[in-house]
């Protein structure tokens, strides 16, 4: 049996220690943007907050421009079915997959994409990787933004319950209805 969930990784144990000291949303959010592409491997990597009834594209790290400080509904995009159900979302092929919205892909570069829902039980944001390959993934990618989406579910969390400030900014960016 092939152990999917890596023993050690010191890009998780980094990030993790990093999200343990973030005092913000926003912190928290720049954390992801500056790991989450090279913990997964990938060409793109979006960070999405749930806001009500729709996601806020905060922020990406990614070869060209995604949607950074766009807002779509949550039942209009493959970040709002991940938070909507608690689920992550594989998509090997964009093409060949309902839940894409096309026109929002129509002049991007991306095949391949994986969304995963950040905090339990209610999601409040979602980490997205893009791929401009077709990918089938891999258990050990899969595991790993998996590890990270719990991280920054944790450190979402804990910042939540900080500060005034921060509770109430936290609050309004990931209201859930």
């Amino acid at each position: 049996m092939v152990d999917v969930y890596p023993k050690a990784d010191p890009q998780l144990e980094r990030t993790a220690a990093m999200l343990a000291e973030a005092r913000s949303v926003d912190e928290v959010v720049e954390i992801l943007r500056l790991t989450a592409r090279r913990i997964a491997g990938s060409d793109g990597a979006a960070i999405v907050l749930r806001d009500g009834p729709s996601c806020f594209y905060a922020a990406e790290d990614s070869i060209e421009p995604l949607w950074r400080g766009s807002r779509f509904p949550l039942d209009d995009c493959v970040s709002g079915w991940a938070m909507l159900h608690g689920e992550t979302v594989v998509i090997p092929d964009i093409a060949a997959d309902p839940r894409v919205p096309r026109p929002a892909y129509a002049n991007k570069a991306i095949c391949s994409l994986v969304m995963v829902p950040i905090g339990a039980p209610e999601p409040v944001a979602a980490l997205g990787a893009y791929w401009c390959a077709m990918v089938l993934f891999d258990p050990t990618t899969l595991a790993r933004l998996e590890t990270l989406a719990r991280q920054a579910g944790e450190a979402f969390s804990r910042v939540r319950k900080g500060t005034p400030a921060d509770a109430a900014m936290t609050d309004r960016v990931t209201a859930v209805p």
